[in-house]
This record gives structure tokens, C-alpha cells and sequence, in this order.
């Protein structure tokens, strides 16, 4: 099986391992050992002009879009800010990986969706942002969600074991009783700051925020990390991948690492996912579903695993899982509150990162505009995005006021 591949993110963290994954299937495949080779044809940037530029000569018959225009950017096929969502429109591919940081990547990611594309999700924002929009669409069209973080990814994996390799969207009906779903739980390493106290945390420099003691990611993804937004995130992600309410849904501290998700079933058993923290093994899964093929990937070894510890989220140091729970009970109301909560957590995220707020004012900043969040309709991505801008105001709005 031949697939044409667009990377939305090349340049990212994300973007450069599902390039390593595509040389080493395509290896394996001229060996006989993959089933799925792959043509590159499009891949999108933001502003990394040199590191497109070898991308784009590795893989010269591909498309190429750059969101900030920059000197030398004449082998650029798009430019500006709309140039994600134009190579998708513009260029024939069977699967698209999602996987530009923020709320940038979600019109690229919907258009994707909308013309019936496969899209391998890596882009939790634009669930959270506009669930509400890409999940009808996805059902319509008759697009498959390929889950990439790993705990969706892990999630998966356990679905798969009992319903039989099942890919998502699923008929979003709340029937997970029905489907025989008693909990899903994300597992989180707790970050660089898991046991620190919270006096510590507000003094925390954002170099020791990146300093993520399992996984290597971008600098926003591990700043979230440590404070676990990007948990709650995840978890209202998951919310809209899997079709699961709040109230079957929660997040656990596992700092090894190795466990990503754990589905309990009404029958009293519980699937677990494991792996080593390496975000190729689940970039691999989505590329080459639904088939199986070698890894580049190590394996666990079992016999050096002498323990595996789980702990509660202490809610008081990391407010951010409960504001997810919160925002997916609400869903059927306000759907626009996770554009609003996504937005807020993006600013906040990176005052942090500048060094404008403390680390603890991330989680207050983000419930203080989440409280303040007005009603809103998301009919459409134009509704997406003004809610968006609307939070950005707000949220620099109550830094600039400190």
C-alpha cells in the first residue's frame, strides 16, 4: 500500500519523527518488511526556513507551505498564514498528519477533515478548540481520526482489544456505557515539578519547565507539561475522540512512563497500553494502520521493569485536569469554552516562557478568564477563531493589569 503524506509541522518536534518513521518504513518496505510505503507530498512550517529547505530537498517532489514569509523562501509553494490550510486544500493526499503547534494548525487540520482525508492527530488544540465542529464533519465525510498522542494512542490500542481495531470518530452518542466503557484514564509523568511544593513552583524558572525528566517534545508541549495542562488538554480530547463524558474520565501520575492509558471496562477489567515514552512508536501506529510493521522503536525490557507507581493528581498544585473535567461537563452548552480555555493556556504558556508571570500564575490566569468566559456560539471556524482572539484579549489583558 503506497500513501501520499502531508506534514502539517515538519519543522517540529513531531514533524521531524514522523520523518525518521516514513525513511524507516519506506526502508522496510523495499525489504519486503512493511506492507506501506509513503510519498511525501506536502509539508508545512512555520518559520524554520533552513530546516523546511533540507526537508523540501529530501523530498523534492513535495508541496511546501511557510507561515512566515522569510528571504530565500522561493522554493516555498504557499506562504502566510493561510498557507497550511492551502497545501491541504490544493494537494491530493490519502493521510495528513496534524501537527502544528496551538489553535495555527486547526483550520489546515478541519479542511483536512472536511474533503474527507484521513488525519493523523497530533494536534490536541484542535479537538479542544473545535470538537464541536470536527467531529460532525468527521462523521460526515467519512474521515478517520488516527490518534497520535501517546495516551490516545494508547487508548486505542486497548479499544482495539475488545472492539476490534475500532478508528474514531465513533458515533459520539454518550452510549460508552453501551459500548461497555466504565473509565478511561490518561496516565501523566507528573513533570519536572511533581514533587515540588507549590512555594517552589512559583519560583520555577522556565528553563527548569523544560527540563522534562521522561519525554523530548517542543518547548510549549513541556511547558504544559509541567503544569498539566497538557493533561487537561488530553483529557478534553479524549472527551471528543472517544465519545466519553466527564464522569469516565480521568488523568493519574505514573513517572516511569511506560503505562500511557488504561481503559476499565463494566465487566471489571482493566486494559492497559505500555511502551517506552518514545513518540515514534505511536506516530508509527497511525502512519501504517491498519497494518502492522516492524518499529524503529525500542522494546521494553521486562526484566529490568522492577516497578511501575501510580499517584493521584494533587489538584491543589495542578488545577488544570479539574478545569478540563469541568469544560467537558459543559460541552453540550458552551461549546466555544475549550477555544477559550485552549487560548487562555496559550498566552498564559508563553508569558510564562518570556518570563512575565511566574509558573503558578499559568493555572490562576487560565481559571480566572475561564470564570469569566462569556457565552458563546462556535457554529463555524469563523466562531472558533473569534472566541479565540476574545480569550487572547482577555488573558493579556489580566497580565497587563498585574
Amino acid at each position: 500500500m503506497h500513501r501520499r503524506l502531508i506534514i502539517l509541522g515538519s519543522t517540529g518536534s513531531i514533524g521531524r519523527q514522523a520523518l525518521e518513521v516514513v525513511a524507516h518504513l519506506n526502508t522496510l518496505s523495499r525489504e519486503g518488511l512493511s506492507p506501506v510505503s509513503f510519498e511525501v507530498v506536502g509539508l508545512a512550517a512555520g518559520s524554520n526556513i533552513t530546516l523546511l529547505a533540507g526537508q523540501a530537498a529530501e523530498y523534492p517532489k513535495a508541496r511546501t507551505a511557510l507561515a512566515c514569509p522569510a528571504p530565500g523562501a522561493d522554493f516555498v509553494t504557499f506562504t502566510g498564514a493561510d498557507s497550511a490550510q492551502k497545501l491541504v486544500v490544493e494537494t491530493e493526499a490519502d493521510l495528513v498528519l496534524a501537527a502544528m503547534v496551538g489553535v495555527a494548525g486547526l483550520p489546515a487540520t478541519l479542511a483536512a477533515v472536511e474533503a474527507g482525508t484521513d488525519v493523523a492527530l497530533a494536534n490536541k488544540e484542535a479537538l479542544v478548540a473545535a470538537g464541536s465542529l470536527i467531529i460532525p464533519a468527521a462523521l460526515r465525510s467519512g474521515a478517520r481520526l488516527l490518534p497520535v498522542d501517546s495516551e490516545h494512542a494508547g487508548v486505542w490500542q486497548c479499544l482495539s482489544c475488545r472492539a476490534g481495531a475500532p478508528t474514531y470518530p465513533p458515533p459520539y452518542d454518550g452510549g460508552e456505557e453501551s459500548r461497555g466503557i466504565a473509565q478511561i484514564t490518561l496516565t501523566a509523568s507528573g513533570g519536572p515539578f511533581r514533587t515540588w511544593t507549590k512555594e517552589q513552583m512559583r519560583a520555577a524558572t522556565p528553563s527548569q519547565a523544560r527540563k522534562h525528566p521522561t519525554w523530548t517534545m517542543g518547548d510549549k508541549v513541556t511547558i504544559d507539561s509541567a503544569s498539566l495542562m497538557n493533561k487537561a488538554l488530553e483529557l478534553i480530547e479524549a472527551h471528543w475522540l472517544f465519545g466519553v463524558g466527564a464522569g469516565r474520565l480521568r488523568a493519574v501520575i505514573h513517572p516511569q512512563s511506560y503505562v500511557h492509558a488504561l481503559v476499565e471496562f463494566t465487566d471489571s477489567t482493566t486494559v492497559a497500553q505500555l511502551a517506552p515514552p518514545d513518540m515514534r512508536t505511536p506516530i508509527h501506529r497511525a502512519l501504517t494502520f491498519p497494518h502492522c510493521a516492524p518499529s524503529m522503536s525500542p522494546r521494553l525490557d521486562w526484566s529490568t521493569l522492577s516497578s511501575l507507581t501510580f499517584e493521584p493528581v494533587d489538584a491543589e498544585r495542578f488545577p488544570a485536569v479539574n478545569l478540563a473535567l469541568q469544560i467537558i461537563a459543559q460541552t453540550g452548552q458552551r461549546p466555544g469554552l475549550g477555544a477559550w480555555f485552549n487560548a487562555a493556556n496559550e498566552v498564559a504558556a508563553a508569558a510564562f516562557a518570556a518570563g512575565t508571570i511566574s509558573f503558578t500564575d499559568i493555572s490562576h490566569l487560565v481559571a480566572t478568564a475561564l470564570a469569566s468566559a462569556p457565552p458563546l456560539q462556535v457554529h463555524d471556524l469563523t466562531g472558533v477563531l473569534a472566541a479565540d482572539t476574545a480569550a487572547r484579549e482577555f488573558t493579556n489583558a489580566l497580565i497587563a493589569a498585574r
